[in-house]
């Protein structure tokens, strides 16, 4: 019966195939498949897969003849193809009685050159309900602490290439601004190793081997730690100006102020203008400094009265009290062009430049989001047109400005790409952010198009394939001068640890291994997306 189970699994893999490579499929061709699928599912024992098709065939119309566009079969299809998903790898029930993940799990930075003590680590504390974003190479951890932004850093002390004390001494430079904990680990147990790291910085050392209990008890300690202390602080730490939990607090001044004396208020969101080129040419230290002082520029030139908060990134808001819109334009244009002759010099002198969009506050009872979401626009429309200007938002357009993020499935599996289509397709998004979803059969065709150019790019990238493999795909996008705009999760199959190990040596952000639960996948693609938002 097994055989003849595989058999009738990979004629449905090819009838897919087949249609995908056609722009359209009769009405009349699908409901002979389900039909199909309705007796002989049954027959082979594949009962679950055989009620879903009966179901299906019941609402279609044997008469139709109408032409289908894949995405319309596909999600006629969908649930049958979610079936076959879960009975080739075993999880039927696979989404019984598992809790929904948020992607709001702790945070870990591992970053150790040995992959098959990265590929282990990650395993079990993932098994325990944290993210763990593994690196095998220590340039590469220096440069992901801006993106990752872990609640721990764990670090080898002694690798090939670099010695973990200068990832260690790089995180402590940066941590003087933020507080994200960091443990060191090593076979090398002398004193004199455990005092030095404790020196620059380290919050604890754990000897190798370690029992794998205590290591977890030890390092939840210090994401307890992080957690305390950011519910206590409301400043933030690089710049020193009010970090965005304050601005709930802010708002309240601006209700408070409304109340008593009928004055509007204004709040404007201020960006940087090509920060990234900032830290691309000078460094993220240079980055830093331009932000630190971008900060204390704005204080000296605002009204006690007024709230500077860092948004996030390069993004800050200035909350205007008493202040109408026209006011608050032309304060925040004077600064536009005072900033601008603002000299850096890191080790080059060089420039820069900012833009911001306003909303004046006319009803304090709406919920602070909505002002935000209007200045936002605001700034959105200086961005299109040249930025590096101040613009009014004007409540007659309500157009809504997205970013897109790609999102590339390459896999030459039919239903892993549809199933990951649909999964990606449901994920919340934040308000301005939307997902453009393509599939590809094989690396070669992903790499030949120009689709995911000049936009940043989620791949989910099989690592076998024809005619080029994920490994070639990944090596050949992280060759390119723009290769941070691509964030790679590789499927990899549980008897390929040297495909893993290879992975992490060419940089991958992260990987699963097939077969893996659906909702654990949808809560990875969370994590990573949020990362790009």
């Amino acid at each position: 019966m097994e055989k003849y189970q595989k058999h009738f699994l990979n004629n449905f893999r090819k009838k897919l195939e087949k249609w995908e490579a056609e722009p359209e499929v009769s009405h009349t061709e699908l409901y002979r498949f389900v039909h199909s699928l309705a007796g002989t599912a049954s027959t082979l024992g594949l009962d679950h897969i055989g009620g879903l098709a009966r179901k299906l065939m019941d609402t279609m119309d044997e008469r139709d003849d109408r032409m289908l566009a894949i995405a319309e079969w596909r999600t006629m299809l969908f649930d049958i193809i979610e079936a076959y998903y879960h009975l080739e790898e075993g999880e039927a029930d696979a989404r019984l009685g598992m809790r929904e993940k948020d992607g709001d799990k702790p945070v870990l930075l591992l970053v150790d050159d040995d992959t098959s003590f990265l590929m282990y680590m990650k395993e079990e504390l993932e098994n325990i309900g944290w993210y763990v974003v593994p690196i095998a190479n220590p340039q590469k951890a220096v440069m992901s602490f801006y993106d990752v932004r872990p609640d721990c850093a764990i670090i080898d002390i002694y690798m090939d290439e670099t010695d973990g004390f200068e990832v260690l001494d790089f995180f402590k430079q940066k941590l003087k601004q933020q507080f994200i904990p960091t443990v060191m680990v090593s076979v090398e147990d002398r004193k004199e190793t455990r005092m030095k790291c404790y020196e620059l910085g380290a919050d604890d050392f754990i000897p190798k081997p370690f029992d794998i209990d205590e290591f977890i008890v030890r390092v939840k300690r210090q994401i307890e730690r992080k957690k305390q202390i950011e519910e206590l602080v409301l400043i933030d730490e690089l710049t020193h100006v009010y970090n965005r939990k304050y601005l709930t607090q802010a708002y309240d001044q601006v209700k408070s102020i409304w109340q008593r004396r009928k004055e509007t208020s204004s709040i404007a969101v201020l960006d940087i203008d090509h920060f990234k080129q900032v830290n691309d040419q000078y460094g993220h230290l240079a980055g830093d400094k331009v932000l630190t002082e971008f900060a204390s520029f704005l204080m000296k030139n605002t009204r006690g009265q007024d709230v500077i908060v860092r948004y996030g990134g390069e993004e800050f808001v200035v909350l205007c009290l008493s202040t109408t819109g026209q006011d608050a334009y032309t304060f925040l244009d004077r600064c536009r062009q005072e900033f601008s002759r603002h000299i850096f010099n890191e080790p080059d002198a060089f420039t820069c430049t900012f833009s911001a969009g306003i909303a004046e506050i006319t009803d304090p009872s709406k919920p602070m989001d909505e002002w935000l979401r209007l200045a936002d626009q605001a700034l959105y429309e200086v961005k299109e047109n040249g930025r590096n200007s101040v613009k009014l938002d004007s409540e007659s357009t309500d157009i809504q400005h997205m970013k897109t993020i790609k999102v590339a499935i390459v896999d030459d599996d039919p239903i892993i790409r549809t199933v990951m289509r649909d999964i990606v397709s449901k994920l919340p998004s934040e308000q301005d952010v939307q997902y453009d979803i393509q599939s590809f059969n094989d690396g070669a065709s992903f790499m030949e198009s120009d689709w995911h150019l000049e936009s940043l790019c989620l791949v989910i990238l099989d690592g076998v394939m024809p005619k080029m493999d994920g490994l070639e795909v990944l090596e050949r996008l992280r060759s390119r001068n723009d290769a941070d705009r691509y964030k790679v999760l590789m499927l990899t199959s549980r008897s390929s640890e040297k495909d893993i190990s290879r992975s992490l040596q060419l940089g991958a952000d992260d990987y699963m291994t097939k077969p893996f639960k659906l909702l654990e996948l949808e809560a990875r693609l969370r994590q990573i997306l949020k990362r790009m938002g």
